[in-house]
């Protein structure tokens, strides 16, 4: 029975495995990354529910120019002491009534506190996008590190190949006595060093897949696969830098973001003024009773009816500068957020800027590097020829095998690096990430 019973529960567990893991492709994309993350992100859906509570709030404004109903029904009883105890006599009486009210005029508070909820929506809505921008940039990178780390691999494994070559040659150049005892080590401490450089790049390759798990805020147990673009292409056409910093102040989130606050807070100046003004309000009740032994029940609902309506008038007088206070804050909160906006817009252009120059000198680095890369795997390709027939000595092919090894490190880190910075500028420009 036992039995029985773990088998149902780890089969319960493997479909909900399946049915989880059937949700995600098969190989990640660049935009399967970005697209999941918006949905699913944890920090961004709770903006989103701050979004949603903010938009009840609006609802609320909205309906508060409407006319208010209560109502209200008390059944009163008592009890008298008798003969026999206290005993319970019927129901001597009940009141029945509704009350309404409806503000006529409050110096536009009303409208202008549908306006102020209605901002604050529109912000929260543009605090998600700003989330979502922030986390597609650390997406992008993070998936970058990941195609950087297998383009590495298959760099290492090619050079490990040449020595593990170069090892099998030495073997027959040591047995023929063309080479001491020395070079044949230092020919194996080659291999050695190689294969420790393939493990550790392959490490490298583990952490940022897990990295980039952690940003999605996938399950530790998922096999996460990426799929590798067709080619990565360093492209440097590109828009000049105040075009790109003039599309950033029209386009960027936290710009629009800064703009709403001041203008709510204009908006919150004038609520607050209003509060220094009269207020009428239109005022109603119906109500009736009845009590036990003056009549039928329902007669005396009837004529017990009661209907008063009138006009309440609310006229502030004195509050110990509460108001004036308000008042003088308000405008303080405008002046903040002018502040904030002009800080926004600087820092803005400071980031745009500096992408620029970033891109600048990442797309100097690439051209520099491959022309680096391409000179040291041509003489690492000749040593390595010379070094079969005998014609040079092992020192000058290690000194060359390093060159090339860090010729391949310095042109894969130039690479992904003006690839990047070449999203970015462009994603300040407006225009999606995408590696197609």
């Amino acid at each position: 029975m036992k039995r029985k019973f773990f088998f149902l529960i780890f089969l319960f567990k493997t479909i909900a495995f399946f049915s989880q893991a059937s949700v995600y492709p098969e190989k990640w994309t660049l935009e399967n990354c970005i697209g999941y993350a918006k949905e699913n992100n944890i920090s961004i859906n709770t903006l989103r529910l701050s979004k949603n509570s903010a938009q009840q709030d609006l609802l609320q404004a909205k309906d508060s120019k409407y006319p208010n109903l209560s109502a209200s029904v008390s059944q009163n009883l008592f009890a008298v002491n008798g003969s026999n105890g206290l005993q319970l006599n019927g129901a001597p009486s009940q009141n029945i009534s509704a009350n309404s009210s409806m503000t006529l005029y409050h110096a536009n508070y009303i409208k202008n506190n549908e306006i102020s909820k209605d901002l604050l929506v529109k912000m929260a809505d543009l605090s998600v996008q700003e989330a979502e921008n922030n986390i597609t940039l650390s997406i992008t990178q993070a998936y970058l590190n990941i195609l950087m780390s297998q383009e590495n691999i298959i760099s290492f494994e090619n050079v490990l190949k040449t020595t593990q070559t170069q090892l099998k040659q030495g073997g027959q150049f040591y047995k023929a006595g063309n080479i001491s005892k020395l070079n044949f080590l230092q020919i194996q401490a080659q291999v050695a060093q190689d294969e420790y450089n393939l493990v550790s790049v392959q490490n490298n390759l583990r952490t940022n897949i897990v990295n980039l798990k952690q940003l999605l805020q996938l399950p530790s147990s998922y096999d996460f696969q990426v799929a590798k673009p067709d080619s990565i292409i360093v492209d440097n056409n590109l828009k000049t830098l105040q075009d790109v910093q003039n599309l950033a102040q029209d386009q960027r989130p936290e710009v629009k973001y800064s703009q709403l606050n001041l203008e709510n807070s204009n908006v919150n100046l004038k609520m607050t003024r209003a509060s220094i003004q009269p207020t009428l309000n239109l005022v109603g009740s119906v109500s009736t009773n009845y009590s036990n032994g003056n009549g039928g029940y329902f007669n005396q609902l009837g004529n017990n009816f009661y209907l008063p309506v009138g006009l309440s008038l609310g006229i502030p007088i004195y509050n110990n500068r509460i108001y004036k206070t308000e008042i003088e804050k308000s405008k303080i909160a405008i002046k903040q957020a002018d502040l904030e906006l002009q800080n926004t817009k600087t820092l803005l252009n400071q980031q745009v800027e500096q992408s620029y120059i970033n891109l600048q000198n990442s797309l100097a680095q690439y051209e520099s590097a491959l022309k680096q890369m391409n000179i040291s795997k041509e003489s690492y390709d000749i040593v390595s020829a010379q070094m079969k027939i005998g014609s040079i000595d092992y020192v000058q092919l290690q000194q060359q095998r390093l060159a090339y090894i860090q010729a391949i490190q310095n042109y894969l880190q130039a690479k992904y690096s003006a690839v990047l910075n070449k999203q970015i500028y462009e994603f300040y420009e407006g225009n999606p990430i995408t590696l197609k």
